[in-house]
């Protein structure tokens, strides 16, 4: 075998152990069955070989594209695109900080910056004890709780450099931690199993939603056309806002009316189009 990228031969991925093995085909047969191709099963039988390390190990990939007929090619193509697949030795807790947008200028850079040098680690780096891996992340659709952090996917919403310090260290000494909705906290090993598609036994779990926060919840509102106390609607291009206490506009933005094109950019008129596309 050949290593492409620097043209030197390279050594065949080792295969798991015989009990390792028996086990994960056990496992495999299973999630494979769900489907009625087999290389359908490829995203969860990768998550199921990142239980078993915690992280796609070639060997990993190697077991996935024999178990489903696939070139090793084939599955390391997938195994890179995708983010939520680890290429190397990782902590038991991803710490993930959205550094996108809102998060970002709601304290998400602060954040991400003073985990860096509270943990002593850069980007997708790991602690010497191999408790935390920080990563910046991102939009996990959460901007109503700006900002986030997440634990192996789950939500811990409205942080601080502050609470993060003190979420991480909490992480790393093994006390308790419950994120603010969700599931219960699992390790990231775990984490994989429950993504591979196999039952969520933690106590709670199945029982527990994310739900939407109360910034989501108004917008809901006042598209239905329900009245929101205080709430008003900021329309474009310096028109004044409306006040949207109580319903009764005819339009909720200056945006949804239809209009032509002339008139939504007079410096770009055209005329309109007509139902034969002239």
């Amino acid at each position: 075998m050949t290593d492409v990228s620097l043209g030197m031969p390279q050594l065949p991925a080792p295969d798991y152990p015989a009990d390792v093995r028996a086990r994960l085909e056990a496992d495999a047969r299973e999630v494979i069955a769900r489907y009625p191709d087999s290389r359908s099963a490829l995203l969860p039988l990768l998550h199921l070989v990142q239980s078993e390390e915690g992280y796609v190990t070639r060997t990993g990939m190697r077991f996935c594209a024999e178990m489903l007929d696939l070139t090793t090619a084939e599955v390391t193509a997938v195994a890179t695109f995708y983010t939520m697949y680890r290429r190397k030795p990782s902590g038991d807790y991803q710490v993930g900080v959205c550094t996108n947008t809102l998060c970002a200028v709601m304290g998400g850079d602060a954040i991400f910056a003073e985990l860096q040098e509270h943990l002593g680690v850069g980007n997708d780096e790991t602690t010497p004890d191999g408790k935390v891996t920080l990563e910046h992340i991102e939009c996990n659709a959460a901007c109503d709780f700006a900002p986030v952090v997440m634990v192996n996917w789950e939500f811990f919403d409205n942080q601080t450099p502050e609470s993060a310090k003190r979420l991480v260290d909490d992480l790393r000494a093994g006390r308790p931690v419950a994120p603010t909705r969700g599931a219960p906290l699992c390790t990231y090993k775990e984490t994989a199993r429950i993504l591979a598609g196999f039952p969520d036994e933690r106590p709670g779990a199945v029982e527990a939603t994310g739900g939407a926060g109360p910034a989501s919840l108004v917008g809901l509102k006042l598209a239905k056309g329900e009245a929101v106390p205080g709430a008003r609607v900021v329309h474009p291009r310096g028109e004044p806002a409306e006040d949207r206490s109580m319903p009764g506009s005819e339009h909720l933005s200056s945006h949804d009316a239809p209009q032509a094109t002339s008139a939504s950019d007079p410096q770009h008129p055209s005329g309109p189009v007509t139902e034969e596309g002239e």
